[in-house]
């Protein structure tokens, strides 16, 4: 039984973990009776996976392992779906969690209310939707979420794989704000001068502290979960501040990949990740390119 004090609750949108495209074209073309209507005439018809779907599979085979190695294990992953859809159209998303074997039986139905009004309601963690109105919510209500969009995506391993990025996701955009005002050069020397202060938090970090404890459930090398940092800092001008600060804030990371801004998709394409977290469209769009799964952390909400 998961204990919702100890769980790490992740809530999902419905077109975040099924394709709803189709759907999602019907509401906006011909309005929500149409697109009940539609719902309820299809309602044994299971929806096809969408662009969470995978990361989803991947967190309850973890919480499979943890109860393998601990019956009694209290502190698992919740997924919750929390969707803008009213009750009378929901019964097909229950039925495609079902049919696909998905262990979620948490489901809100709001009917076009604000849903992340709920959020800290259920405790979430992290928020993943494909409005991008809703991640700004969640993000200005202090809640870890990030814009999913529809994309195809490859079949990873079953090991949990998340990447991030690194500022303005995991840490704060204050060196970002240097760069884009003063250039590369003053950035870098910003960094130097405050080479021994942490960074201030991203609006992915408190989600990362709570994967980190997960993670910190297995060993080193029979591990269900594996972290990685890949981010377009150079190693050599702004690695040491970035690595200092994960040591201060007790985040292990498996993996860190200083890119010196460099394209993303060849090392994500290598690390098959089940979601990748970047504030920028052109890393979101390269790996996009590379069948990755793909999140965009909005910095202008």
């Amino acid at each position: 039984m998961k204990d919702p004090d100890e769980a790490l609750v992740i809530a999902v949108t419905t077109r975040a973990i099924f394709n709803l495209e189709k759907e999602h074209e019907i509401f906006l073309a011909k309005g929500k009776d149409e697109y009940v209507k539609h719902q309820q005439d299809n309602e044994t018809i299971s929806l096809e996976p969408g662009t969470a779907f995978a990361f989803v599979q991947a967190v309850q085979a973890v919480n499979k392992k943890l109860l393998e190695r601990n019956p009694e294990e209290k502190g698992l992953f919740d997924v919750i779906v929390l969707s803008n859809n009213s009750p009378e159209s929901g019964m097909r998303i229950i039925n495609s969690a079902k049919q696909h074997g998905l262990e979620i039986s948490k489901f809100c139905f709001v009917s076009e209310e604000d849903s992340t009004q709920y959020l800290k309601t259920h405790n979430v963690k992290l928020f993943l939707s494909a409005d991008r109105t809703d991640v700004c919510k969640a993000l200005q209500r202090g809640v870890s979420a990030a814009l999913i969009f529809q994309q195809e995506v490859q079949a990873p391993s079953t090991q949990l794989r998340v990447v991030f990025d690194g500022d303005a996701v995991l840490f704060s955009d204050e060196t970002d704000r240097v760069f884009r005002e003063k250039g590369l050069e003053e950035a870098v020397r910003y960094e130097k001068i405050m080479e021994a202060v942490p960074m201030g938090d991203g609006p992915l970090k408190a989600f990362a502290l709570h994967l980190g404890k997960m993670r910190r459930k297995f060993g080193q090398e029979d591990s269900s979960i594996r972290t990685y940092l890949v981010t377009a800092r150079s190693g050599r001008d702004m690695g040491i501040r970035a690595i200092k600060t994960l040591r201060e804030w007790g985040l292990a990371i498996d993996e860190a990949f200083f890119m010196d801004g460099a394209p993303k998709g060849p090392i994500l394409s290598k690390i098959q990740p089940h979601i990748f977290f970047d504030d920028g469209l052109q890393h979101i769009q390269g790996a996009q390119d590379a069948g990755i799964p793909s999140a965009l952390v909005p910095c202008d909400c």
